[in-house]
């Protein structure tokens, strides 16, 4: 079962990915082009996950580095993964560039997280022509995530307003 180790390092990645997005574009300055920057620093943190060390590790295991020998339809559709991650990525800080408060970061990445699950679990049934075999528990569990997503977005905690110190209040 190394497989959930695996998958618990995504989770936690991707868990943490959306407050470190947040930190990092909005300690930007600029606040009409930090998302972009932003985004740019993403896009170069994904060149040297995604390119450089891949590369490397082909490399250092005698693999094949020839981009063109392999078959089109896999580096097509991982293109098109890649493009969709990117994608995402945009979106994330953009919703960002458009919350009243950091205290919405939890709001939007609850957004994300439930359904994201939700709309791969419907395209993979579909791609996979699973729907005759789908049973109860699947819908049940697709519902509750949107029940999740629901809660978690709507009962997000908010900053508390701040209050005016008493002596302050009383001299003005």
């Amino acid at each position: 079962m190394q497989y959930l180790q695996f998958a618990f390092l995504t989770v936690l990645c991707w868990g943490t990915y959306g407050v470190c997005m947040h930190i990092g574009s909005s300690n930007m300055g600029d606040k009409e082009n930090g998302r972009i920057m932003a985004f740019l620093w993403v896009g170069l943190a994904y060149f040297l996950t995604a390119v450089v060390a891949p590369l490397i590790i082909l490399k250092l295991k005698g693999g094949n580095v020839a981009f063109w020998t392999f078959p089109t339809r896999g580096w097509q559709w991982s293109l098109i993964a890649g493009t969709l991650g990117a994608l995402g990525a945009l979106g994330v800080l953009l919703a960002f560039g458009k919350m009243p408060s950091p205290a919405y970061v939890p709001v939007i990445m609850s957004v994300i997280f439930a359904g994201a699950p939700i709309v791969n679990a419907i395209v993979s049934t579909t791609k996979e022509g699973n729907w005759p075999n789908v049973k109860w528990p699947f819908i049940l569990g697709i519902a509750m995530a949107a029940v999740g997503g629901y809660l978690a977005t709507k009962h997000a905690p908010k900053p508390l307003k701040p209050t005016v110190p008493a002596e302050v209040s009383k001299t003005e």
